[in-house]
């Protein structure tokens, strides 16, 4: 059957997240404070960049299953299930900030208070949250509307940036965290829909649904770290981490995903996740030694790239001009939180070098951040003219097969430092650049 859904936040998560649910024929409602990208999302036009999310949106729109709006009472007043798709930022100390999705429940309490709304309602959690959070909510669902029938649930997503759309219209799986049969019943129900192809749905208690999504993201940033941190050996002894990632892949308890070298992981998931689990587990006792030094390596591996390029120019950067190609934290997204394009970038500028800069979807999230200390470009090889260097960032498909020649011709020196490991060695030979790379052999010419 169709339900009227309410989705509180329209992040990344939320916009996502109602979209594909008014697509499977439910009535959703999109709410968000920010009036200005309310505005935007009633246009069809999206404020986040996600291949295939512009066109389900302005489809919905038009056939009127999907509405956005700054109203949190039209919410919960008109739908049976609510989803909390909140920011849960981490603090100084690497927490999850639970303010948004604390305040926002007792808002809604207030709501449903208000206007005596005495239908059963559902109130999941889709958030990246610690466990216990769901106890949080229920205390306060306790204390200001205690005699009202609403149920609990954690419901965590899996969503890749750059594939989102596909992750939520055909899950590899649904984790469902609830206490409550009826909630149960009704979620089963409202994700038929995205497991016709046969895919599991999880149902389990909540505090380990809540756990779930922290140890999915932390044991992934781990594989990466251990390939970062294997890299460094590669390169001593003379190996080439591609082979070994190969080698190591086909193995079917290993798996082929997550195990490219590269010059760090960054994004809204990991980095933020990893902080998070490590703060809950030392908070119980418990500290996850694998997952601090998996955090751990990712910070020296981008330490690591930038000594590389350093010592490469004698450690004497200034006045240099070095050419960004990558600046979202992964391809086929916008997104530049904790990108480790941007972390080299301050440490180029902190030394007085000069940065020229393209990307396919982030240069305005990079404005943001840097406004005119960088110069921004319309197109790759523009960032090349008169560059002493290349450094790539991320791994853009539009990077992988460029005009070398071209390149050769605007760069003061052929050099390119690639975080990403997007060419071989062997062609950079013949081309006769100088190529650093991670965890393989490069060339150098000096």
């Amino acid at each position: 059957m169709a339900y009227n859904i309410g989705v509180i936040g329209t992040g990344y998560v939320g916009v996502v997240t109602g979209t594909c649910f008014a697509a499977t024929g439910n009535n959703v409602y999109c709410i968000d404070i920010l009036e200005e990208k309310v505005n935007l999302l009633k246009q069809g036009k999206s404020p986040i960049y996600e291949p295939g999310l512009e066109v389900l949106l302005q489809r919905n729109l038009k056939e009127e299953r999907l509405h956005f709006s700054t109203d949190l009472e039209e919410a919960v007043k008109n739908c049976q299930i609510i989803f909390l798709c909140l920011p849960t930022p981490p603090s100084e100390d690497g927490s999850a900030d639970l303010h948004h999705v604390l305040d926002a429940t007792e808002q809604i309490c207030h709501i449903i208070k208000k206007y005596d709304l005495r239908e059963r309602k559902i109130l999941i959690n889709k958030s990246t949250v610690p466990v216990g959070t769901a106890d949080k909510t229920r205390a306060i669902l306790d204390k200001f509307i205690p005699d009202y029938l609403i149920d609990v649930a954690s419901n965590p997503e899996f969503l890749r940036e750059g594939f989102a759309i596909e992750d939520s219209l055909k899950p590899e799986r649904v984790v469902i965290g609830t206490e409550s049969e009826y909630a149960e019943e009704v979620l089963k129900d409202l994700y038929q829909p995205f497991l016709r192809s046969g895919n599991p749905i999880y149902i389990m208690d909540i505090k380990s649904a809540e756990i779930t999504k922290y140890a999915a993201n932390a044991f992934l940033a781990t594989k990466i770290s251990f390939m970062n941190d294997l890299s460094a050996y590669c390169e001593v002894v003379g190996a080439d981490i591609e082979k070994v990632r190969l080698g190591i892949g086909s193995d079917t308890r290993i798996g082929k995903r997550f195990l490219f070298a590269g010059v760090g992981y960054g994004g809204s998931c990991f980095p933020k996740d990893v902080r998070a689990l490590i703060h809950s587990t030392e908070q119980a006792g418990t500290p996850l030694d694998i997952v601090s030094a998996a955090q751990s390596v990712n910070l020296k591996q981008t330490t690591r790239f930038i000594a590389k390029i350093k010592k490469r120019f004698d450690d004497q950067i200034q006045g240099k001009k070095f050419a960004i190609w990558g600046l979202a934290f992964k391809p086929d997204t916008d997104d530049t939180r904790e990108a480790p394009a941007f972390i080299i970038i301050e440490n180029l500028l902190a030394e007085g070098a000069a940065v020229s800069a393209y990307d396919p979807e982030a240069m305005n999230n990079t404005r943001i951040m840097f406004g005119d200390k960088i110069e921004y470009c319309d197109n790759p090889y523009d960032c090349l003219k008169e560059a002493d260097a290349l450094i790539i960032a991320t791994e853009w498909t539009v990077f992988r097969n460029p005009d070398f020649q071209k390149m050769q011709s605007m760069m003061n020196e052929v050099i390119i430092f690639d975080g990403r490991n997007l060419y071989s060695s062997a062609e950079m030979e013949k081309m006769k650049f100088e190529y650093h790379c991670i965890g393989r052999k490069g060339i150098n010419t000096k």
